[in-house]
């Protein structure tokens, strides 16, 4: 949906889990979207590098946000949120829902 505008879905993706997670780290993203790591970990660099995110240590971990301190942080909200809007309710589901409660032990997912 913003592809066009921001140059490829990896980075649409990485947008749209920001807003719904509040934060998140390649790993996480990888596996989730099933994209090589290497690739997240160069987008999230080239926004970061933008001063669309930052990102901070806990403990080996690098996780991303959202950098309040981006000055057109509040409309790229909007626009991703406005975004999302025309998502499917089952891409809703899948992607950018976490899960409320804790998955037995062994369960697949």
């Amino acid at each position: 949906m913003l592809e066009p505008i921001l140059g490829n879905s990896t980075i649409e993706k990485i947008l749209f889990t920001l807003e719904s997670y509040g934060q998140a780290y390649p790993l996480e993203l990888s596996k989730l979207f099933n994209i090589p790591v290497n690739g997240i970990q160069q987008q999230m660099d080239r926004l970061e590098n933008g001063g669309v995110i930052v990102s901070s240590m806990v403990g080996r971990t690098r996780l991303y946000q959202f950098n309040p301190r981006y000055p057109f942080l509040r409309e790229l909200r909007a626009l991703v949120q406005r975004a999302m809007e025309f998502l499917s309710e089952k891409e809703i589901r899948k992607y950018y829902r976490r899960r409320t409660r804790p998955r037995k032990k062994g369960k697949p997912l």
